[in-house]
């Protein structure tokens, strides 16, 4: 079941444009903001799936708003603003 509402879960999750192009990974869940970083490296990306991500000054918080979806996989974006 798709869902747009962020949960500690989806941190390490792939974030994606409407079109399916990745453009970040959600490295931390904080009160319900995911934070984004838009060019994550293999050690950003290896601890936010551990579990371990700390959002720091590369990160973008993303309004829950943008979201379209959320699957097992991926933060779907809207495409409209």
């Amino acid at each position: 079941m798709d869902r747009n509402h962020v949960t500690d879960d989806d941190q390490g999750k792939a974030v994606v444009d409407s079109t399916g192009r990745k453009i970040g990974m959600v490295t931390e869940v904080n009160s319900g903001t995911a934070h984004v970083n838009a060019d994550p490296g293999l050690t950003d990306t290896i601890r936010s799936k551990l579990g371990w991500g700390d959002a720091d000054e590369d990160d973008y918080a993303l309004d829950e708003d943008r979201i379209h979806t959320i699957t097992d996989d991926e933060i779907r974006l809207t495409d409209s603003f």
